[in-house]
């Protein structure tokens, strides 16, 4: 049987930075969830279908294949036979992805897809709504949440160090704009499982919080095997 680490949590806490490393120390395969949905936003970018045009959206999700590849030993999403890692990382593609995510066509093409991943492997899989909708029976759920500043400092960060001008205070409304579409969503919101671990990473670093994963994933396998 496969074991599953399930990590939700808002924009820029951390989580896919974290289980990462976590995935890494513990030979689990990482699944990014939120690389999937970007590769979607941008498949709808690229067809200039416009965000608030759900039903072609709907009818566009059989054409869309998205594969998952490790490559020196970094992961790779591929959208149709095309490796488009960079350009997923793009902010508007991430705005893009924020508002398709909540469509249930969306969503039920790549939740089935990451079941079938979970299933067969061990994972670690991030997202916004892994421990309460995709991976209800994971055996360790994390919330990982930080303070909107603490989130937005790290993006204006990351940012400036790609050389990209940004303002701080423009970054921090859309974080704020995002969690909003994020927890009121109809389809999926995000939010804590009932039985998930909640870790602020606000003033912890990123090896302190891998490492507190690690031994909450070495408790639940103890737990298990009682």
């Amino acid at each position: 049987m496969s074991y599953n680490i399930a990590i939700d949590g808002p924009a820029g806490a951390g989580k896919s930075t974290i289980a990462k490393l976590a995935a890494g120390k513990l030979n689990f395969l990482y699944v990014d969830t939120g690389a999937m949905y970007r590769a979607m936003a941008y498949y709808f970018m690229t067809h200039q279908i416009a965000p608030e045009q759900e039903e072609l959206i709907t009818a566009c999700c059989d054409q869309i294949q998205i594969q998952l590849k490790y490559e020196n030993g970094s992961q790779q999403i591929y959208l149709n036979g095309q490796n488009v890692s960079s350009e997923i990382r793009k902010e508007e593609v991430g705005k893009m992805a924020s508002v398709t995510s909540a469509y249930p066509a969306v969503r039920r093409k790549l939740t089935s897809l990451q079941q079938e991943i979970a299933a067969a492997e061990d994972i670690i899989m991030d997202g916004r709504d892994i421990g309460t909708c995709v991976l209800p029976n994971a055996q360790l759920k994390i919330y990982l949440t930080a303070s909107v500043h603490t989130r937005a400092v790290r993006r204006y960060q990351e940012l400036i160090e790609k050389g990209i001008d940004c303002e701080l205070s423009e970054i921090e409304k859309d974080i704020e704009d995002r969690d909003y579409r994020d927890m009121h969503r109809e389809i999926s919101p995000l939010k804590a499982a009932d039985d998930a671990v909640v870790l602020d990473s606000s003033d912890l670093t990123i090896e302190q919080v891998t490492e507190k994963i690690i031994k909450l994933a070495g408790a639940a396998k103890i737990t298990e095997k009682r």
